[in-house]
């Protein structure tokens, strides 16, 4: 799915008005009555108030307000001063039926707001390019203050739709936002959270050949994206086929991140897995993953040595490592001797963020798992904002010819040609040690799988942690919610991916 820019989906609009040879004014008309659709199957019997602006947005606030009114409920209209009016904002003011009330706001005497009313937020869209001030700002404060369920249309007035938003601008705190088509980038970054609320996305059947036809570097990760991307496994295919892993991880006191590791590699589908622990694992993991077989380092507490990595179609390294002198040596070897793909995470991240000439051997293709504090060691700087940090990922990629993964709600993945990729799965329950190990274990799988490209099974593996842990949390909750919870559920999610034969 494709993640536009505010410009671009003003064109998608126009392309659609053109292509269908409809007006502006009947494409108002479809997105807002889809918008008042999801509204009334939500409403009991609340009042509405609407608080409209003087364009576009205005426009759909009028529409929503018409067709509200028409269900039944009671609505009021409240008109935001201006000194001019859009032509389709008019048009849906002279339909409004004149028994809905329908005032201009006086910011002085601003209207009381009963309890148990609902707002809507239509005040300003997606072409806003500078902070909100003057009455409007005065307007968005009140809305704020009153404390009542708000859902705004396309967007939270004042947020900037594809733009880092200036430090204490207004910006309606929506509990809802409710936009159309497609996501915007706004929506998935944390910073703006507190306004945007609970998005959801309604289709207006925009013109997906022109939308299609658009230059992005942002994509949003859903099911539909990922169809056929992950093979069927044939009848005849064996242990070679899906490849044979090496994981390098564990030391004395975190050899639980090498078996969840482990786990989640084995329930990915990798064909054989070996796993290098210290001495101290040994035990734990030939009795917690009885399908790895276990490699042990001469050492008793830390990794010391790298195997032949001859026999491997991929090498995973970092999980409950440490970030002892004799791991680091292990990982610089590894960097100059791997001529197969690699996962890297956790302390393995941390090490290169430490020892930054290590970080100029890694090969291209390497696959890295940063969360963003790991992340800001391996640039070295702290991002200025949510923005800054996504243009710092995708430099690293590009800079590093790698793919790096910042994890976290909406994990975005950068690619080696600068191209963000969002994933939509995953929940808060996730947020707890050990998930990122099971993410290790499943990317390394897939990585191994020579079926699939790099992407492919980055994308994919993103997805399938995510789903898995959104399916662990129906069970357990989100706050029950532990990593090896999630190891469960990898097979079942890789199943709903897979292509099925001849389509069927």
């Amino acid at each position: 799915m494709h993640i536009l820019t505010a410009a671009q989906t003003r064109a998608a609009d126009q392309a659609t008005i053109q292509a269908e040879r409809i007006t502006s004014t009947d494409l108002m008309e479809r997105a807002a009555m889809a918008l008042s659709e999801w509204l009334l199957d939500r409403l009991a019997r609340q009042a509405v108030h609407i608080f409209c602006g003087p364009g576009n947005n205005g426009g759909d606030g009028l529409v929503i307000a018409r067709h509200l009114h028409h269900a039944g409920h009671a609505v009021h209209v409240w008109l935001l001063p201006a000194n001019a009016y859009s032509s389709d904002f008019t048009a849906n003011r002279q339909r409004l039926p004149t028994d809905v009330p329908c005032a201009e706001l006086d910011v002085q005497r601003l209207p009381p707001l009963p309890a148990g009313t609902v707002l809507v937020d239509a005040l300003f869209g997606t072409g806003l390019t500078r902070v909100l001030t003057d009455d409007a700002a005065t307007l968005v404060h009140y809305i704020n203050q009153a404390h009542l369920p708000v859902v705004a249309v396309d967007i939270p007035s004042g947020l900037f739709a594809d733009a880092p938003q200036p430090a204490d601008s207004p910006v309606v705190a929506a509990r809802f936002t409710v936009s159309f088509e497609l996501p915007k980038l706004a929506f998935l970054l944390p910073q703006n959270a507190q306004w945007v609320g609970e998005w959801h996305l309604l289709p207006i059947s925009l013109d997906k050949k022109f939308i299609h036809s658009l230059p992005v570097d942002n994509y949003f990760v859903e099911a539909a994206f990922l169809r056929g991307r992950l093979p069927y496994r044939g009848k005849f295919s064996h242990k070679g086929t899906f490849g044979h892993a090496l994981l390098l991880a564990g030391s004395k006191g975190k050899i639980g991140a090498a078996v969840l590791a482990s786990r989640a590699c084995l329930h990915a589908g990798v064909g054989l897995l070996t796993t290098r622990v210290p001495a101290v694992g040994y035990d734990i993991l030939q009795t917690s993953a009885p399908e790895a077989m276990t490699l042990v380092d001469p050492a008793q507490d830390h990794i010391t040595e790298l195997p032949d990595l001859k026999p491997y179609a991929a090498v995973g390294i970092g999980p409950g490592l440490g970030q002892d002198d004799v791991s680091c040596k292990v990982l610089r070897q590894l960097l100059q001797e791997a001529t197969v793909p690699l996962v890297l995470d956790a302390d393995a991240l941390n090490l290169l963020g430490t020892h930054r000439d290590i970080l100029d051997l890694l090969p291209p293709d390497s696959l890295l798992t940063p969360h963003p504090k790991e992340f800001e060691r391996l640039i070295g700087e702290p991002a200025r904002d949510d923005y800054h940090r996504l243009e710092q990922l995708r430099g690293f990629a590009q800079q590093r010819r790698c793919y790096c993964v910042l994890k976290g709600a909406y994990t975005a993945l950068a690619t080696p040609e600068g191209v963000l990729y969002f994933n939509s799965t995953g929940n808060p329950g996730m947020a707890t040690g050990g998930s990122g190990d099971v993410l290790t274990g499943l990317l390394l799988a897939l990585r191994a799988d020579k079926r699939l490209s790099a992407l492919d099974a980055a994308l994919l593996g993103l997805y399938a942690h995510g789903r898995a842990g959104d399916l662990a949390a129906l069970e357990t909750g989100q706050a029950g919610l532990v990593a090896g919870d999630i190891v469960c559920f990898i097979g079942p999610v890789l199943h709903e991916l897979t292509t099925p034969v001849l389509g069927l």
